[in-house]
């Protein structure tokens, strides 16, 4: 097929590119597209000519970006970015954001009546599919969220009242850095400079969100990722109960059985055997996560303080009499 009889598909893929992200270089594009920089550049002449308002700068670094504007072109799907968007849509409606269900919902009709008609069957199966939240999670204010957000994308110091989990109020004022979803439940991670340290706050106990409409210098942030930094530090935290469990298993098997890695640490000892650490504010958790190491079947010593030891020895009398 002749690059002329396919233009008009590749100037759809051309506008989707260009919606995806904030800007591309030509050879970013034309290596996405299949073409030449020559052919892109006739091609962003060809929506410039439709009115679509694609601005772009000159010289090796040069590149292509798709203006706000009256002009801006209708969202373009392709296949999988629709059925992406349907699943984000039917999953977000159990994602603890206070209203978002029937939003959701609205939505992902809306995106049905628009898609092209192949599409649709994919589009409502998927809508159709069921998805089962966490009752207990805390709902949050979606308007909230957004503040956040947008004071983490503008780098905009905030300041807030917070309820830690002992019920403990103060005020804040930190350096926001990522919103992350975490077994149902919403944080942000930011840099509290009063601390000069890292700081996670449950965005449920956040009230009297401020902007101060100061900003800040990103810092980097001491772990690949905002996701896998939460999930250490939740693993590290010392609660109110904690024990240590020296195992006769290796570390690796461990890991691989055991579905406690939010509240605990697994560290090898030697190739057959590894230390678990384990630490809960409530009791009953705690009990829940020392009997997963315990259902493995392998010999341990346990370590902890004689109140949790006595509470998890009179747990372990009464599963006895089942």
């Amino acid at each position: 097929m002749s690059a002329r009889k396919d233009l008009p598909g590749r100037l759809l893929r051309l506008l989707a590119l260009l919606q995806s992200r904030r800007e591309w270089s030509g050879s970013e594009l034309a290596e996405r597209l299949g073409v030449t920089d020559r052919t892109v550049r006739r091609d962003v002449e060809r929506l410039r000519s439709l009115d679509y308002p694609v601005t772009g700068t000159t010289g090796s670094a040069g590149g292509y970006r798709l203006a706000s504007g009256k002009n801006v072109p209708p969202l373009v799907l392709d296949d999988d970015e629709a059925v992406a968007v349907a699943i984000g849509l039917t999953s977000a409606a159990v994602g603890g954001v206070a209203g978002i269900e029937a939003s959701s919902m609205s939505v992902l009709a809306k995106l049905e009546r628009i898609l092209p008609a192949r599409l649709r069957p994919s589009v409502a199966a998927v809508g159709a599919a069921e998805v089962v939240g966490q009752d207990e999670a805390p709902r949050v204010d979606p308007g909230l969220l957004a503040v956040l957000a947008a004071c983490c994308r503008d780098l905009e110091i905030v300041a807030f009242g917070y309820e830690s989990r002992r019920g403990e109020g103060s005020r804040r004022r930190v350096e926001p850095h990522r919103l992350v979803m975490v077994q149902a439940r919403w944080y942000l991670l930011a840099f509290d400079p009063e601390r000069a340290d890292w700081r996670t706050f449950r965005v449920d106990r956040v009230s009297e969100l401020a902007p101060t409409r100061h900003h800040f210098t990103a810092r980097p942030l001491p772990a690949d990722d905002a996701a896998s930094y939460l999930v250490e530090s939740f693993a590290e935290a010392e609660y109110r109960h904690t024990v240590r469990l020296a195992v006769q298993l290796p570390a690796a098997v461990v890991r691989e059985n055991f579905f406690g890695s939010v509240v605990g640490t697994i560290s090898a000892v030697s190739e057959s055997a590894c230390e678990v650490r384990l630490s809960a504010e409530s009791p009953a958790l705690l009990t829940q996560y020392v009997a997963g190491i315990v259902a493995l079947g392998a010999d341990f010593t346990l370590e902890a303080t004689p109140a949790t030891t006595e509470l998890l020895r009179s747990t372990g009398r009464r599963l006895a009499e089942i």
